[in-house]
């Protein structure tokens, strides 16, 4: 058995239904699961339609409906499932209706209201695939065992889903049913709809996977897998052909966008592997996230960048001893409920990076009261993911680029997870650093990756 998850860039239309099917039909003997997104920007379509309902201005859901319908009729799936479609419509419609004589939009309706998107999905899936010959069903994830607390918006999923969904799925490919499920979505104990925040489609099929136990779990999305570096900075970057899941975790928390750290949660915990694949060229090989059991680990494995960061320097005035400083630093941090990117610490100091979207205005107001506080905007996080053994090679050949080209480093700090290097440097340098250190790092490959070209559905 395999997980196949596509993202929404991959399910935007009736073109990318059709690739979808060919790519599922290959594989059918392996007995695939599948989990889709929204098609397109359906949620961002759905969450512009619900501001302007708030603002009671103008509200329409044509050009989502447009969307869907086209590609029922595209795809030539019939009346009956164009009802169904519409019923949902009519359901979303009512529901902005509300939002618009409230003005107000709560965690759970917001929730809700998102949820369309992915239920619009599944069910014209599923259909189109019937059309070809499989036995497909749309399936709503908590009719499979996806139940979760009540935290709207960023939703954790709870014990008993493992088990949940392993009975649901075990029984519905037992009895050669092909189920194309809503990812990012599940229901609290009291039949609440949830989101499951950042990477929550991703999510919906890792943990399937792992509770299932299945082969592997194939991700299906827009890209050729994980790149040594930011296509749209550096010409030739490379496909890497596999990394561990500490390392992808590292890539996708300092900037890259291929799979959030979250989701391969539920994999990492039962060793299942994940394949990153390209939909729009499936003949990629893709990258494989998985335990490397082989020792060979390259120098480099790739360097990934995040910007828009704010630096803090902290540095006690009353010469406490560092487990009183530090305790009472990240208390402040805590009771703000603020999580910092990295850190690094002395005795008496401690320098740390936040999001620069983060409201800082408390840290000067509570943390003076004990130290002097240096905060500096404007600020970028390099990443080198590799051989943290030979970090010492790493770090000396890094600086050596960095005085080279005349970069100031700021702060250096070397992950907990051993697998990652971190440097502080100016915003509008980073690009500049990151080209730099990938041409030193990695031999010229002809051609290198080719640029990704957003598809139309993504811009």
């Amino acid at each position: 058995m395999v997980v196949m998850k596509f993202g929404g860039s991959s399910v935007a239309g009736a073109e990318r239904l059709r690739a979808v099917g060919e790519l599922v039909k290959a594989q059918i003997k392996r007995k695939p699961v599948l989990v889709l997104s929204a098609m397109g920007d359906t949620t961002d379509h759905i969450l512009a339609a619900a501001d302007a309902a708030i603002k009671k201005a103008f509200v329409s859901i044509e050009q989502i409906e447009e969307l869907h319908l086209n590609t029922i009729k595209d795809l030539d799936l019939g009346e009956e499932l164009r009802r169904g479609v519409k019923e949902l419509f009519y359901e979303l419609g009512s529901l902005l209706t509300g939002i618009s004589l409230t003005g107000e939009l709560t965690g759970r309706t917001r929730d809700y209201l998102v949820s369309f998107g992915e239920r619009l999905s599944v069910r014209i899936a599923a259909s189109y695939l019937a059309k070809t010959g499989l036995n497909a069903h749309a399936m709503d994830a908590w009719d499979i065992g996806f139940v979760s607390d009540s935290n709207f918006g960023q939703a954790e999923l709870r014990n008993e889903s493992w088990v949940r969904i392993s009975s649901s799925i075990k029984t519905i490919t037992a009895s050669g049913i092909l189920p194309v499920i809503t990812g990012f979505i599940a229901k609290d104990e009291d039949g609440n709809i949830t989101t499951l925040g950042r990477g929550g489609s991703d999510l919906s099929a890792t943990m399937i996977a792992a509770a299932c136990k299945v082969e592997e779990v194939q991700v299906w999305k827009d890209v050729d897998g994980i790149l040594s570096a930011d296509p749209d900075l550096v010409d030739d970057a490379q496909p890497v052909e596999k990394v561990s899941y500490e390392e992808a975790a590292e890539l996708a928390y300092f900037g890259a966008q291929v799979l959030h750290p979250r989701a391969m949660q539920p994999c990492m915990k039962t060793g299942i592997p994940v394949l990153v694949k390209n939909t729009f060229n499936p003949l990629a090989p893709g990258t494989r996230i998985e335990t490397i059991q082989d020792g060979k680990v390259p120098l480099i494995r790739a360097i990934t960048s995040k910007k828009k960061v704010t630096l803090v320097d902290i540095v006690s005035t009353r010469m406490l001893g560092q487990s009183g400083f530090l305790a009472t630093v990240f208390a402040e941090f805590s009771k703000n409920n603020v999580s910092i990117d990295m850190v690094a610490t002395s005795e008496v100091s401690v320098s740390c990076t936040l999001d620069s979207d983060r409201d800082i205005a408390w840290i000067k107001r509570d943390l003076s009261r004990f130290a002097d506080i240096d905060v500096r905007g404007g600020k970028a996080i390099v990443t080198i993911i590799g051989d943290v053994r030979r970090s010492s090679t790493i770090l000396h050949e890094a600086f050596g680029v960095c005085k080279k080209r005349g970069i100031r480093v700021q702060m250096v700090s070397q992950g907990a997870s051993k697998v990652n290097i971190s440097f502080i440097v100016d915003d509008d340098q980073s690009p500049a650093l990151v080209q730099a250190l990938h041409a030193h790092f990695f031999a010229p490959v002809k051609g290198g990756a080719k640029k990704r070209t957003k598809p139309a559905a993504e811009k």
